[in-house]
């Protein structure tokens, strides 16, 4: 099994006893920028959400592999541990738990694993690079002390997502919808900030889009067609300009 690979086989997921993915298969390498397009329930985020371990999306066949070990068979916990992350279409408010917190402690833990004889950052430590990262996206310092989330704009939950993503350094991201919520100038600081720490990692990323405004300015190496449950078309971004002229009609 080849190693610093993220390799989906023959995905089958139901939700709620409905089959959503049908025998998808995927596979990413470590720096690498896969985008996945594709009509409203077509299954993008289902992919995501099973990738990452949701209960409520249920395996029925197929296997996926992190670096060769078995993603099904580890907790959620378990896979951000591994280097699996999942910046959410619909970021929820986690109150009681500082932002600043938050991606200190999810920050050693992924360096620990990678690491066994990291030393943990503490909170003192940690602040000047908490405050590095939210400057590069673009938000203020005061939000290291406020609770994960809360009251934080839509586009503001997007460009946490972004930090996390930093901080926690993954080996494979899955972004679902980061671009939803975002206005032109803001799409433009994340996707430099995403490319820039998809370079220094590298960091396999996984876009799931509904707009070609992103692809505008973070180019991926594979874009991918989804349509009830399937990957059935793969290519460059040509296929980014085919959606542009055609829409999906050609696959519907």
């Amino acid at each position: 099994m080849s190693q610093n690979t993220l390799k989906i086989k023959d995905l089958e997921v139901e939700v709620a006893g409905k089959k959503v993915l049908d025998g998808l298969s995927l596979e990413i390498k470590q720096g690498e920028i896969h985008a996945i397009m594709g009509p409203n329930g077509s299954g993008k985020s289902t992919l995501c959400y099973a990738l990452m371990g949701h209960p409520k999306y249920k395996i029925v066949a197929g296997k996926v592999t992190l670096d060769g070990q078995d993603l099904l068979k580890m907790a959620t916990d378990e896979r951000a541990r591994a280097g699996l992350f999942l910046g959410f279409q619909y970021p929820r408010e986690v109150a009681g738990i500082t932002f600043g917190n938050f991606l200190r402690q999810a920050a050693n833990l992924r360096a620990k694993t990678d690491n066994p004889e990291a030393k943990p950052a503490g909170p003192a430590e940690y602040y000047k690079t908490a405050g590095s990262l939210l400057e590069k996206v673009g938000l203020d310092k005061k939000f290291i002390g406020r609770g994960v989330n809360e009251g934080f704009s839509g586009g503001e939950k997007k460009r946490a997502e972004i930090v996390q993503m930093a901080a926690i350094k993954p080996k494979f991201a899955l972004l679902d919808e980061i671009d939803s919520g975002l206005d032109i100038d803001s799409l433009k600081v994340a996707a430099t900030e995403i490319t820039a720490i998809q370079k220094e990692n590298p960091t396999g990323l996984l876009l799931i889009t509904h707009y070609q405004r992103l692809l505008h300015h973070l180019e991926a190496d594979y874009v991918h067609v989804m349509i009830a449950g399937k990957i059935v078309k793969s290519g460059g971004m040509e296929v980014v300009e085919e959606l542009e002229k055609d829409g999906y009609k050609n696959y519907l």
